[in-house]
């Protein structure tokens, strides 16, 4: 009994003995989440224009981020190396479109996935052989971005929210409303889910398909700087990142791979899941709770609910 009592019912007489510990876990989950949302919106994206998970994704981030603090050290201004990264990103989307994409329409799933795999080593090598594979801060406060914290007293304790979090929960926000106004409300997101439902269809009825590839990588990348920044700006820019951008794939399980609300959903729930349990149960089952337990949620949503929260169910007439 003593054993049960500490696994089930001692955790949350520690969550409302401490509503202000309570506050400040529920606040980082918070953030996290928002950010692993903001990763899972650039799969999403490119997931619905070409039906297949991008593995480059990952590497994306960390390539634009090492993009834009290599461009000012090499004495670029902050704000015009930002630029200068947007359009590094906007080349490597044509890039990409031009040089694979292109010659791989109503090819298998498999045969686009195994290309985003090689376009992931690539960039990994071709960012080594550029930047370097150390550490490198990110240039937070040369972008105007908070560096301070701000103290708050709601129960007699402290909670403490750090500046740069609430930027990014509030930059993160802005981008994944507007991409999902653009969409949702435009010629070209109405062309993008013709895209993703038939390519051959799609092109029979005059969508570019090769401009609506190009639109969206572009998009993903964009996504990948503002994670690579906001990343970066909590904890450096390393190669590191592309392991933390993998947690995209369990945030997309749960919410669905084609629906925008569900990386936002599915992000939070990631988010929120793995704080308190690394807080509240991470001693009992070993630590490192962090590290697996988006995953084993993800497992669970495949076993019972394999299209996610907000996906799309597909049935099939034989």
């Amino acid at each position: 009994m003593d054993l049960l009592y500490s696994i089930f019912a001692d955790p949350f007489v520690q969550m409302f003995s401490l509503p202000d510990f309570f506050l400040q876990v529920l606040w980082e989950g918070f953030v996290t989440g928002t950010l692993y949302a903001l990763i899972a919106l650039g799969f999403a994206l490119i997931f619905k224009a070409s039906g297949v998970f991008n593995f480059a994704q990952g590497i994306m981030v960390v390539f634009a981020a090492l993009s834009l603090v290599g461009l000012y050290a090499a004495g670029v201004p902050a704000y015009l190396a930002l630029v200068l990264a947007v359009g590094i990103m906007a080349v490597l989307a044509i890039s990409v479109e031009r040089l694979v994409l292109r010659h791989m329409v109503n090819q298998p799933d498999i045969i686009l996935f195994m290309a985003t795999i090689g376009l992931s080593y690539f960039l990994i090598g071709f960012g080594e052989f550029i930047f370097g594979g150390e550490t490198k801060s990110m240039i937070t406060t040369e972008l105007g971005l908070p560096t301070g914290s701000t103290v708050l007293e709601p129960f007699d304790g402290i909670l403490i929210l750090q500046h740069i979090d609430i930027a990014a929960v509030v930059i993160a926000a802005i981008l994944v409303g507007s991409l999902a106004f653009f969409f949702s409300k435009t010629r070209i997101g109405r062309a993008l889910r013709a895209v993703a439902d038939d390519h051959q269809a799609a092109l029979s009825v005059g969508i570019s398909l090769n401009q609506i590839w190009a639109i969206v990588w572009f998009a993903a990348g964009i996504v990948a700087l503002a994670t690579g920044i906001m990343w970066g700006a909590r904890s450096d820019v390393s190669f590191a990142l592309q392991i933390v951008a993998l947690k995209a794939l369990p945030v997309l399980i749960l919410g669905g791979f084609t629906s925008i609300p569900g990386a936002i959903v599915g992000g939070l729930i990631i988010g929120f899941g793995e704080k308190l349990f690394e807080v509240y149960w991470g001693g009992l089952l070993g630590g490192g709770v962090e590290g697996w337990f988006a995953y084993v949620i993800a497992l669970i949503f495949l076993l019972f609910r394999p299209q996610g929260l907000f996906g799309e169910k597909i049935i099939e007439r034989v």
